[in-house]
């Protein structure tokens, strides 16, 4: 059987998600590690979301979401490998990615916090542009828009029914009002993610990335910018440093994950975001949810 390990990304945090691992191994040693860089509470952000009127204090911030997420996926699925599971290869979506990495030794815990810092303060202050989500369309006419109309891009295609799309305010606004689907919803994001607005911050995250050491990763992982088994550290590095202004490919990601005979996927994150996408997206395939520390098995 062919166990794949896949970690969401931003849209699966929630309140409380950190109460559900908190008797798990280095939890708390984690979280006091990662307040101490990110030079705040995240434990009490996690838990109680104490002030969402200041950025700083809220989840949904992303320079909390993306370090709290790490966190929390973090810990379980290091709880999974010391009670003997391991994967077959490993992917992730957006963050998800860098939480993948960590899970495949490609990275140290400490860096992935540290990078999860520079990554996350980038992308808040990128101010350009916006996102939306669209869900039931004709994959043609959103193909040929998307060709037609400047400053828009796909930059999450998540599966043949969901996309999110980036580009600007005007941009999108025209879009929405030529496309026909079940539902356009403008998202709260501080800019337009995984698209060629964010060229200047990742050029800046690919100066920093050139800091840290890539490691042989211990299982094949899947990238974002490039959705194939990937063994090669300088190549993991390659696509990384191209993940933040290029879309998210995962519906490509499932149908290379669809041609495995037996076909096993474990969710590794506080809710089930990915597990729907595969469950709508794929047929006759095992899915698993690990979130919780009474839940370190599938």
């Amino acid at each position: 059987m062919t166990v794949v390990w896949v970690f969401p990304g931003q849209g699966s945090q929630k309140i409380g998600m950190a109460k559900q691992i908190e008797n798990l191994p280095n939890s708390q040693t984690r979280f006091d590690y990662a307040s101490e860089v990110f030079e705040r509470n995240l434990l009490e952000i996690c838990e109680l979301n104490p002030d969402p009127k200041n950025l700083l204090k809220d989840i949904n911030n992303t320079r909390n979401t993306q370090i709290c997420l790490f966190l929390v996926e973090s810990i379980l699925l290091d709880a999974l490998k010391e009670n003997g599971f391991k994967p077959t290869y490993v992917a992730g979506h957006s963050l998800g990615e860098i939480t993948a990495l960590y899970c495949a030794d490609v990275f140290s815990f400490e860096d992935c916090v540290s990078l999860i810092k520079v990554r996350s303060e980038l992308m808040a202050n990128a101010g350009k542009g916006s996102m939306a989500a669209l869900i039931g369309f004709d994959r043609n006419q959103l193909d040929l828009l998307v060709d037609k109309i400047d400053d828009i891009v796909i930059a999450n295609d998540n599966s043949s029914a969901q996309v999110v799309l980036s580009g600007s305010e005007l941009a999108l606004d025209q879009f929405s009002k030529e496309i026909s689907c079940k539902r356009f919803l403008k998202l709260n994001v501080s800019g337009a993610f995984h698209s060629p607005f964010m060229k200047e911050p990742s050029i800046k995250f690919s100066e920093y990335l050139k800091t840290i050491k890539f490691n042989t990763p211990s299982y094949p992982v899947i990238s974002n910018y490039s959705p194939s088994l990937c063994n090669d550290p300088n190549e993991l590095k390659m696509r990384l440093e191209n993940q933040m202004c290029n879309g998210v490919r995962w519906r490509e990601t499932m149908d290379l994950m669809s041609e495995e005979r037996d076909l096993h996927i474990v969710e590794i994150g506080p809710s089930n975001v990915l597990s729907g996408l595969f469950k709508r997206h794929l047929k006759d395939v095992q899915i698993s949810q690990v979130s919780s520390s009474d839940q370190i098995t599938y």
